[in-house]
């Protein structure tokens, strides 16, 4: 059944490490080398993004638009996180992972948390039980394997299915997941009489809308969107907590001509103060801590 109320005008009275207002969660998406591929034997290519059109056999235009990721636009997205301190989640791919280890244990090194975004990157609708426990468990052991430690985070690329969470429940170890866009609030729910922490995510404030929609031209109209909702959770979280989420992939945000949008939207909020910039399961764990039950 739906939970169409949620907190409504009441949310729990938790209070973010220094006084923050806001917990800002800046999300990095390590999806390339996870897409489909003809090359990689998928039998199919990716079509989304700055390449629409699907082609049969091997199509090095739409392989190489996903490299530029892991190639050039990584590296400008790590080293602002560095210059600012900012703590971030990036979300990979278990054959992401697989395909370009050394990108997540750069990440891992610089202190960013790693947490699991599916085998490939591909929904789960329509999946068998057995199936998608087989994705999640590969995904978990890819991670494990190039950083020494097992993600507690998952995000599914969307839809889910409504096995998911039972199955992270019987799997064992994950403090939360994100499949949901439904709140500026992490929220408990019951999953087989079990207590399940979700971390809401976000399309609305994530680059993707570069290519989704006609609603970022420019990376000043994206700094702007992000600064204009940080700021209105900012006022809210004078009186009760707020959350934020940043969704950026290394392929969009980090095009040359986007990337300064970054670096405008943590200058914005490093410099209004009132923000958490943590990873997400920094953020999970100080709401399991203290959030009240209900």
């Amino acid at each position: 059944m739906r939970e169409l109320r949620g907190y409504g005008n009441r949310p729990p009275r938790v209070a973010w490490p220094g006084g923050a207002r806001v917990a800002v969660s800046f999300v990095v998406n390590v999806e390339e080398g996870g897409e489909l591929t003809w090359s990689g034997g998928d039998g199919r290519n990716e079509a989304v993004y700055e390449v629409i059109d699907r082609k049969e056999g091997i199509d090095l235009a739409i392989e190489s638009h996903f490299q530029y990721g892991t190639r050039a636009g990584y590296w400008r997205i790590v080293d602002l996180f560095e210059r600012f301190g900012v703590g971030a989640t990036f979300s990979a791919c278990g054959a992401a992972v697989e395909a370009t280890p050394w990108l997540v244990q750069d990440a891992y090194r610089r202190g960013h948390e790693i947490s699991a975004h599916g085998w490939r990157w591909e929904s789960h609708f329509g999946l068998t039980q057995d199936e998608e426990r087989d994705r999640i468990r590969r995904c978990v052991a890819a991670i494990e394997n190039a950083v020494g430690e097992r993600p507690v985070g998952w995000h599914t690329r969307a839809p889910a299915t409504s096995a998911t969470r039972q199955l992270l429940i019987q799997e064992g170890g994950f403090l939360y997941d994100s499949d949901a866009y439904d709140d500026d609030l992490p929220y408990f729910i019951d999953v087989a009489g079990r207590r399940h922490l979700v971390l809401p995510y976000s399309f609305d404030t994530n680059d993707m809308q570069f290519q989704h929609s006609d609603r970022f031209a420019t990376g000043e109209q994206f700094a702007r969107y992000i600064g204009d909702a940080f700021d209105w959770l900012w006022r809210e979280g004078e009186t009760m907590p707020r959350m934020m989420s940043v969704g950026l992939h290394p392929r969009m945000i980090g095009r040359p001509g986007r990337i300064g949008a970054l670096e405008r939207i943590l200058e914005h909020m490093t410099g209004k103060g009132g923000a958490w910039l943590a990873r997400r399961d920094a953020i999970a764990r100080h709401w399991i801590e203290h959030a009240p039950r209900a």
